[in-house]
């Protein structure tokens, strides 16, 4: 449904009446009885004895849309042909398209195009495989690939259902960074199919984005396509989150003059983006990171059926500290929340450091809500946009890309995520930053060049790069 001018929500209901048993003033009546707001009337089609109109009503959120159709459906006269809302119609026959670069207008444009000239082009590229990169759409081209086991807030709802998040992921890669993408969803959840898959199609792009792969799955699919494809390949679960919020640790740490050296952080939830987060913040160069997960701290010495919780025991937790989240907590700097909603309380929070950072990343609901705590805590950041300092991917994966693909990068190394985090910081600047902005809104357009910039140079330095751009040399 879509935001209106009343701060609500809009739907659009179609209606059938039979103008000898009803009028339309009683249909009014009846939905605003109901708690909705007409706003807009559309007459589709009308006869001496039926017409047909689409109404648009504005309702509050706190209003049930099924009482307002119920009373529709029950008043004589009146058939309810279609409820839609605007986020509906804009799905209609998806939401991207392709188009020519070059229109073929006459036989000679489609010689040059197809048969016979292209032939040329396809043996040049067969004598010198690396001009796939200059010649075809391989240049600026992503595949965003998800098998749909794990949408964000909706779990495993498979292939067909997920495609309206890999569209919408493609059309921010479009207009963020202008870099092309195709939304592929497979319809098999096994690991060995889809890395063979995936294997098979990357001769068509110069990156992969992997997409709401469930974990652990995630960690093999991502390890043996990086192994084994010399393109980049970037799970944007794991590692879009972790370098946002690496980005928003920076400006949050300048709020409260801390050191990352010398922090104590909780991390709740260690699953993919809990491990990705907690990686980049080693690399950042926290020393103290304490994961917790529903058996509670994970610490070494202990042995776990998950690989990677094994990996994570040995390589965080280095004073081996054991207990629930409410007893590790007690005097961290910095809570970063991965898991679910509500696991945190006020008393919480209350037991950690001075000037306590708490990043409630939970969607829909945050493990805290903001209005919770806002009192006692320094800063606070949500993964939701209706609280203040969102904690979003959007902000990193775009201008990640473009450097990759401007720079013809083979790989997205750690280097390069922690000189995207510390592009995407640097967007705010010292007179702006303040506990309620730390992040900056994913429409800002400096991001993106900030990125690309900082990226790319990471990139040539760390020898992950295979063409130097101009600008660069």
């Amino acid at each position: 449904m879509e935001n209106n001018r009343h701060g609500g929500k809009s739907i659009i209901v179609r209606l059938e009446m039979n103008t000898n048993e009803v009028h339309f003033g009683r249909v009014a009546s009846s939905i605003f009885e109901a708690g909705g707001d007409i706003v807009a009337i559309d007459v589709i089609q009308t006869s001496q004895t039926v017409s047909v109109r689409d109404i648009t009503i504005a309702v509050t959120d706190s209003i049930d849309i099924d009482i307002i159709t119920d009373r529709i459906k029950d008043m004589s006269g009146v058939r309810l042909i279609n409820l839609s809302d605007r986020t509906f119609l804009l799905h209609l026959g998806g939401k991207i398209e392709t188009k020519l670069k070059s229109p073929i207008q006459n036989r000679d444009d489609l010689s040059r195009v197809y048969t016979p000239d292209v032939a040329r082009v396809c043996m040049a590229i067969h004598d010198e495989p690396r001009k796939a990169f200059t010649l075809t759409i391989k240049r600026n081209t992503v595949a965003v690939i998800s098998d749909g086991s794990a949408v964000l807030g909706l779990g495993n709802i498979g292939p067909y259902a997920a495609m309206p998040v890999m569209e919408g992921k493609s059309m921010l890669f479009k207009q963020l960074a202008d870099v092309d993408s195709f939304p592929i969803c497979l319809d098999t959840q096994d690991t060995e199919q889809i890395i063979a898959i995936i294997k098979a199609i990357a001769p068509g792009f110069g990156g992969i984005n992997l997409e709401d792969i469930s974990s652990p799955r995630c960690f093999e699919i991502e390890q043996r396509l990086r192994e084994e494809l010399d393109i980049p390949v970037f799970h944007d679960d794991q590692h879009g989150t972790a370098v946002v919020l690496y980005a928003a640790l920076i400006n949050a740490l300048k709020i409260v003059n801390k050191s990352i050296h010398e922090i104590k952080v909780v991390v709740c939830g260690i699953g993919a983006a809990g491990i990705a987060c907690s990686k980049i913040l080693l690399s950042a160069g926290v020393k103290d990171i304490i994961g917790v997960d529903r058996q509670g701290a994970l610490a070494a010495g202990i042995d776990y059926d998950n690989k990677m919780w094994q990996w994570y025991a040995e390589n965080t937790n280095p004073n081996r500290v054991q207990g629930s989240l409410h007893e590790v907590l007690r005097g961290a700097d910095v809570f970063i929340g991965l898991s679910s909603g509500g696991l945190l309380s006020r008393e919480d929070v209350m037991t950690m450091a001075d000037n306590p950072i708490v990043f409630a990343m939970a969607n829909p609901v945050p493990e805290i809500k903001p209005e919770q705590v806002e009192d006692i805590v320094a800063v606070i950041a949500t993964g939701r946009s209706d609280y203040p300092n969102q904690i979003n991917n959007v902000l990193c994966f775009p201008g990640i890309f473009r450097a990759a693909l401007d720079c013809r990068a083979t790989t997205i190394n750690e280097e390069m995520k922690l000189a995207a985090a510390e592009a995407i910081a640097s967007a705010i600047s010292d007179e702006e930053r303040s506990r309620h902005y730390i992040i900056p809104s994913v429409f800002n357009q400096n991001v993106v060049k900030a990125i690309r910039d900082l990226v790319i140079q990471a990139a040539i330095k760390t020898g992950v790069a295979r063409r130097i751009p101009r600008e660069y040399r």
